[in-house]
């Protein structure tokens, strides 16, 4: 699995006009699901991003979690995370997974962050989204399960 986790004041998610998800202090997740990826995935990042300290500290240090601070998190589906752009000028897509894995891991996902008392959004899965967010810092990481095992 690939994410990009950014550090946001708010993020907010509208389908079709409608607000689907929004949230205030916390993180944006894209998530983007592999066709390698399985259950040990959704487990390792969630709990990597659930206990990355990326927030600030008294003294400003990034020293606090999720958790510390009681940050929301959105969290957005997102295959083109698997794009590869070596060949030709369009992206291919074949390492990511088909849409009933990519939902199946993408909800266990999101479940495994509420499970820890996180207060979860989301965007729509295989909509088309319009996500916006104030990014707090910045502060952007990409975080890939492949790297850890």
């Amino acid at each position: 699995m690939r994410t990009v986790v950014q550090r946001v004041k708010e993020a907010r998610v509208v389908v079709g006009g409608a607000t689907v998800g929004a949230i205030g202090p916390g993180v944006l997740i894209l998530l983007g699901v592999g066709l390698e990826d399985a259950e040990d995935d959704c487990v390792y990042l969630a709990d990597k991003i659930i206990h990355l300290r990326i927030f600030p500290d008294a003294k400003g240090q990034m020293n606090l979690s999720l958790t510390d601070v009681g940050g929301a998190v959105m969290v957005v589906s997102q295959f083109t995370l698997w794009a590869d752009c070596r060949k030709g000028r369009r992206p291919s897509f074949t390492r990511a997974a088909p849409p009933d894995k990519a939902i199946r891991l993408y909800e266990r996902f999101v479940h495994l962050l509420k499970e820890k008392g996180l207060t979860v959004a989301t965007g729509q899965f295989q909509a088309m989204m319009e996500v916006s967010l104030v990014n707090d810092g910045p502060v952007t990481m990409i975080l890939d399960s492949e790297k850890h095992f």
